[in-house]
């Protein structure tokens, strides 16, 4: 569990985003794949981040304060998005300035549901993640939605559709599972 993680700000402009010396964390995931519940466990703090009924309703870059030491820096999801036209191209261009203008990203999670094969959109944002050159780990969600016997045939789908070469990780905010892998994963990062 880490320590004291307290929601900082919402940032919806470039010229809003934090000025900060701080590691960053960042999430990236389609809308609706959980986020905010795995910003919950990890945090074990079930209110911290606020769980969408609505997939797409976030437009900002949510950014947790983790002990005054670093930051997990939440996306808005791709997919799914109520958001208009506009909105979208809003969204991307904050998100592609907050990547290109950041020496601070050490890690990027890439969050994907482990229910269902990747999406075009998953496969954009795995090429994107590469082009980018910043060290990220995939994490299967939902885990415990699937039999636990099922989870290596269902990770290894996700591996054959992104034709990923890393490591994924099957995690699940509900029961916890891998969640120590995670924690100690980002003890490694931000030290």
């Amino acid at each position: 569990m880490l320590k004291n993680v307290k929601f900082e700000t919402s940032v919806f402009s470039k010229d809003k985003l934090v000025k900060t010396d701080l590691k960053q964390i960042v999430l990236v995931g389609k809308s609706n794949v959980g986020k905010s519940s795995f910003i919950n466990a990890l945090a074990n703090h079930k209110g911290l981040a606020k769980v969408g009924q609505t997939p797409g309703k976030t437009k900002c870059l949510n950014y947790y304060n983790v002990n005054n030491e670093f930051y997990i820096v939440d996306l808005p999801g791709y997919g799914y998005s109520t958001m208009s036209a506009s909105e979208k191209a809003n969204t991307s261009k904050l998100i592609n300035y907050y990547i290109e203008n950041n020496s601070n990203i050490c890690h990027i999670f890439f969050l994907v549901d482990i229910r269902h094969k990747p999406t075009n959109d998953d496969r954009i944002m795995y090429e994107w993640l590469l082009e980018k050159n910043i060290p990220f780990t995939i994490i299967a969600n939902k885990a415990d939605k699937i039999a636990k016997t099922k989870i290596d045939s269902y990770l290894l789908e996700i591996t054959k559709a992104l034709f990923a070469k890393e490591e994924i990780i099957a995690f699940s905010s509900q029961n916890k599972q891998n969640l120590e892998i995670i924690e100690n994963k980002i003890n490694y990062l931000i030290k």
